[in-house]
This record gives structure tokens, sequence and C-alpha cells, in this order.
């Protein structure tokens, strides 16, 4: 077992450490290397909320399911998880100290409570009194009362306060950082030349004298401090309750979650942090993290952008797709088939066909998916504008999105009172498929077109997802979009012979698991007979059993396979491979995020964009859709895309079995496949527009 699979949740901290390599790549401009800090801290905040509270709920069941579900005992990974995350911690303190360093050289400072100039400090106690204290509460702590509640995802300051003649007696208190309110940064003033920024944690601490002026303190020691708890909820299965009162009594019971990680100011008063730590009910087998002044780390994704007069990064911004050029996005896809590729090319025509298909006399009826949207969603904006103009639009809204729950259920209490239909999918699936269809009526005919993306209709993380959406008119295709909607308008228990009369779509559950395997087969038997047999996976993850060992049977015939996983990579080379799996995970300015199929098929060349990751949950538990890219210019490009991201040697690292997360390396040119990406398709765009 343990020779076949790499535990998901280790493989996954291995991926986040990649994220960390790009804050410590001097050659990454400094507000990214600042974002990559951000974007780090903010992953290990959900791996804590949601896997390591899974992992420790699993540790209550002795149960041989449990160990061959994650691929080891469930302690096993938990301790390896805490040595990775104390060994990660003081490579991000490591890092963070190096980039300040870099700051200071182009005179931005993050100032402290303790090193202010005489202007800054008038200005710090003028801004706690105006905007600041209404919105600060002190809790005095006690031994003899319980722990207040402490808000998931929410910084804290612990204080020890004593007055300078008494040394021996300590009093406790916390303060939550009001940051959801105020944000995190002030920006302070200073020289012209200079750029000073000081935490709103900091302000705090400025004014902590004045705050507890009452009780006589003139002694404080102020550290920052979190907890993460358990994020995740279990549905009941009342029948009486709707979907959507489920998901608001989950949110609710979210309070009640148990911490799964402490993470502290490792400067703090030890009398205070032995008090929280008992008082929180955490033991020696918790997660209990020491780490430097800042916590919340998340935040920093947003820093203030005061790089811009000392450091310009190359630009590249998005791009006009030229299919579109002086033309309706609407007029053109009823012609011919356009693959757009984000962040390389704009968001805007997906925008562009709802408002036309809004506007449009003809146009009846909308039906399209959501599952993350952006927070004033253009999308959402051209729906209502539709149901004002009479169409019939049916948005499917996953209400279990993760993190996205209450989000969603305010898009719902939106858009209903406008007339437009929500669904709220069916019963134990989440309905994770990115689809829409738009039907129109012209002198008795119904034309119909639509797309499919391999991510969330969401114009505002297009701008860093890097993602693939199909634009099209074909028949067969909207046919089984249709279908797949049918099929959410009437959640019925046996709605799978619908789904399996798909005819272009691959879908889940089931289908597209089968059809995977089926060409996994094909390029097996040719293997087997001698002849070229190649395939191509693209995804976020890959940790299904059946499928990792349906690739190691490729590869021991003899299978050239190729993969491209940017997060959990659950396989691990087998000796006995004829071909040994390539496997790289790319890791720079955007998110990668589209999954992407390729089956050699003698020299057919098969190509599928899916919404789905090769994962259990995504093949056997959710609604998903894979198209298959038929139109020969079309699979040219995503298979050349592929192709470039395979020779990357700037941003590619290898997937080997001990996740070191060695760079990949060959040839004299460096090859940064997102760099490299969007040349090659502005080069095809500028093409285009000469011809014109």
């Amino acid at each position: 077992m343990a020779n076949k699979f790499n535990p998901r949740d280790v493989t996954w901290l291995a991926f986040n450490e990649r994220v960390l390599q790009e804050a410590m790549d001097e050659d990454v401009p400094l507000h990214l290397r600042i974002r990559f800090l951000g974007i780090f801290s903010n992953n290990l905040d959900e791996f804590f909320r949601v896997r390591v509270a899974g992992l420790k709920r699993a540790m209550e069941f002795k149960d041989k399911y449990i160990t061959e579900s994650f691929y080891q005992p469930p302690s096993k990974i938990l301790q390896q998880i805490n040595e990775t995350v104390i060994k990660q911690q003081a490579g991000f303190d490591k890092t963070w100290k190096k980039i300040q360093e870099e700051m200071e050289a182009e005179k931005v400072f993050i100032r402290t409570a303790g090193n202010l100039t005489e202007e800054q400090q008038e200005f710090v106690r003028q801004h706690f009194d105006e905007v600041v204290e209404s919105n600060v509460i002190p809790i005095l702590l006690h031994e003899n009362t319980p722990m207040p509640y402490l808000r998931d995802k929410s910084l804290y300051l612990g204080i020890a306060m004593r007055k300078r003649e008494w040394h021996y007696e300590s009093k406790f208190a916390i303060i939550e950082i009001p940051s959801r309110v105020l944000g995190r940064f002030i920006l302070l003033p200073g020289p012209r030349e200079e750029k000073n920024v000081i935490l709103l944690e900091d302000v705090i601490i400025f004014n902590l004298p004045h705050i507890f002026s009452y009780f006589g303190y003139d002694d404080f020691a102020a550290n920052c401090f979190k907890v993460t708890k358990d994020a995740e909820f279990d549905l009941d299965n009342d029948i009486k309750t709707t979907l959507a009162e489920k998901i608001e009594k989950g949110i609710k019971s979210r309070r009640k979650g148990k911490p799964t990680r402490f993470s502290f100011d490792r400067q703090m008063d030890k009398a205070l942090l032995e008090f929280l730590i008992r008082k929180l009910n955490l033991t020696m087998k918790d997660s209990i993290i020491p780490g430097g002044k800042i916590h919340n780390f998340r935040h920093f994704m947003d820093f203030p952008d005061v790089f811009k007069t000392y450091q310009k990064p190359v630009e590249r911004t998005s791009f006009d797709h030229p299919a579109f050029l002086n033309a309706r996005v609407m007029d053109v896809i009823q012609k011919q088939d356009v693959l757009l590729t984000f962040p390389y090319h704009t968001y805007t025509p997906v925008i562009d066909l709802l408002r036309e298909a809004a506007m449009d006399p003809h146009v009846k009826s909308i039906q399209i998916t959501a599952y993350r949207l952006a927070s004033h969603s253009k999308i959402i904006n051209a729906l209502i504008n539709a149901a004002r103009n009479g169409k019939e639009v049916t948005v499917m809204l996953e209400l279990r999105a993760r993190f996205d729950e209450e989000s969603n259920l305010m898009w719902k209490e939106i858009l209903e009172p406008e007339g437009i239909q929500v669904l709220m999918g069916i019963p134990h699936k989440k309905v994770h498929a990115k689809l829409c269809v738009i039907k129109k009526r012209i002198n008795n005919k119904t034309l119909q077109f639509g797309f499919i993306s391999t991510g969330n209709f969401n114009e505002k993380t297009a701008r860093i997802y890097s993602d693939s959406l199909l634009m099209t008119a074909d028949r067969v295709i909207m046919a089984d979009i249709n279908k797949v909607f049918s099929v959410l308008r009437k959640p019925k228990e046996d709605f799978m012979p619908v789904l399996k009369t798909c005819k272009k779509l691959l879908v889940s559950p089931q289908f597209m698991r089968e059809k995977i395997v089926q060409h996994i087969d094909r390029e097996i038997e040719q293997a087997k007979a001698g002849r070229k047999a190649e395939m191509i996976i693209k995804t976020n993850s890959l940790s299904d059993r059946d499928l990792i060992l349906k690739l190691y049977e490729a590869a021991h015939a003899g299978v050239m396979v190729k993969l491209i996983v940017r997060g959990i990579y659950c396989a691990v080379n087998q000796k006995e491979f004829a071909r040994k799996l390539y496997a790289i995970s790319i890791v720079d300015e955007y998110l990668e995020h589209a999954r992407v199929m390729y089956f050699y098929n003698k020299g057919t060349e098969d190509v599928y964009i899916s919404s789905a990751d090769w994962m259990t949950r995504n093949l056997d538990y959710r609604i998903e859709a894979a198209v298959k890219i038929t139109q020969k210019n079309l699979k040219r490009e995503v298979i050349d895309l592929l192709e470039i991201q395979l020779a990357d040697n700037v941003k590619a690292r290898i997937l080997d079995k001990k996740m070191s997360n060695r760079y990949a390396a060959g040839g004299k040119t460096k090859i940064r496949s997102q760099v490299e990406i969007y040349n090659y398709l502005k080069k095809k765009a500028e093409a285009h527009e000469n011809k014109m």
C-alpha cells in the first residue's frame, strides 16, 4: 500500500511548499512574492479547517477502510503534517524576513507600535479615536469563567497587563482585530520618498494604555494569535427541512467546530500562552504552531499597491479573442466553435453573450450553473436583466460550495424575487459542472448555443485562474446540456438513465470514469501491439485509487503517460514500469486550474476539457461534465498548449516519490510556460487581425 500511493494530505503540503518556493524566488516581482506568502497562508488555513479536521475525525474510527481511504493511518499522516508544517513555517518566517529587507531597500516600511515617528504617533492616536476605537471590544480573561467564543478566520491580540511596581501579578485580556470591517493595512504619513504602512493590530497595541486606562496598568505585552477550527458540517437527512435551511443550520454549527490549529507569536507571554492552551482544551497532540509576529497572513494577498514607483513587472494584460472583433458573440458562435483560454483572453465575451441574450427579443431562455460567483457578479446582473426582459432564466446554484455557502444563499435571495428559477441540485451530489445553454426562437425554428468551462463563471478569478471555456452551437452538445438541466430541474432518485443518453458530453457520476477507462484501455492495447500509445492528463488533483492503478497498468504496458498536476498527487512511479510516468506541477503567477485530457487513439488524437479532477468525489459523487474538442484548429491549439507546459523548465517541478519539488531542467532555452502560452495566443490573435 505505502509503496503504491502517497497520502493525499502529505502531497497537498508539498504543493503548498511550491507556493512558498515562488515567494522565495528573487526573480519574482516583490509584490507577487508577498502575494504568494498570502496564498500560502490562506491555503494552510483551509487545509487545517477541512483536511486536518477530517483526519482527526477519522482517528476516532478503528476501521481498515479508513486507512485504505487515506493510504496511511490518519495518526501517522497527522504526525507528518505537524512536522512538515513546522518546517515550512520556519521557511516562511525566513522568507518574510528577507522580503522585508528588500522592501526597506525600496523604501517601503512596515512600522510597528514601537518604531513610529512623532508625526506618525499622532496620526495613529487620531486614527484610533476616529475610526478604530468603536470597533474594539476588550474581553478580560479569568481562570474561573469560560473562554469566550473565538471566531474562525479572525485574528486576536493576547494581552498580558501588569503594574510596573508589582510584577508578580498579571491580568490577561483579548481583543479581536476588526480587520473584516476596517481592513488590515493603514498608510502612514512620512517622508515623500518613503511608503510607510502599519497593521491594524499595531494601531491597537500603540493605544493599549488608553484602552485599559481605567485599570491603571502601565506595562503591556501584546501578541497575535489565531485559532483554526473544524469547518466541516454534516447535513442531516430531515426530509421536512429544505436544503437552504440545512445549509444555514450548518453554517451556524461551524461556531461549535473544534480547534484544529493554534498558531501564535513565539514572543507571547509564557503565562498567557499556557492559559490560552489550557482554556482551549488543546493538548500536545494538537497542532500548536509557534510563528512570527504577523498572523492571518492571507490578508497580504491584498497588500497596498505601494511598489509602482520602484518596481514595474513585465505586463501581460489579457487581450480580446480575435474571433469577436467587430462582431456579436452570438453571431460568431452560431457559425464556429470558439475556445477561450483565461486569463490570456479576456472574460468579456462570456459577459457579452449573456448581455446580448438578455436584450435579444428572440431569446426565450437561459440555463446556467453557478458554483463560485464574483462578489459583484456581472454574470448575475446579466441574468437579472434577462429575467426583467421576459426571458425564462434558470440558475443551478450550488449551495454546498465550500466556504461560499453564505454567498450563494445571498444570491438565492436576490435571484428569486426577480422571477428567476433557482435550482438547488440533487441530494448528496454537488453540481460542479460548468454549463450554459441559451435558446432562441426565429421563424418557428429553435437555435441553441452556450458554453462549457473548466472553471467557475467568475469574472474576478478569471483574471488569475488559468482555465478553458468552449463556446459552441453544436446541436448535440446543447441537447446533452439540456439533459443535465432536466435532471437538475426534477431530481429523481434514479437519474442515471437520463445522463447515460448524453452523446458528446462525458458526465459524472459514473459515465466520465467509464469513458476515461475505455480510453486508457485503448492506449494499453496499442502499446501491447507495439504501436504508438500516449496520453496527457492535466488536472488539479490526482488521488482516485482506481484511475491511479489504471495509469500504472498503462505505464507497465509501455504507454507514454504525461501528467500535469498542480496540487494533490498520490501516484508513485514503480520499478516495473516499461515507461516511467512523467509528472510535473506548474506553480506560477496564474493558478493552473484547467482540466484537459489527451489520448493519441491511433493518431485520431481525442482531446477533452473538463470540470472534474481525477478524484473519487468528482467522478462518483458530483455532477461534472467534460466536452470533446472536435474543431481541428481548436484541438491543435489545446495540444500545443499542453506541449508548451510539458516543456516548461522554469516553473515546472518534477513530481517524484520524495516530493522534493526539484525544478524540471533541460534544454539551453528557458521555457516559462505561462509566458510562452501568452506569446503563442497573442501571436495567433495578431495574425488573425492582420488578415482582416
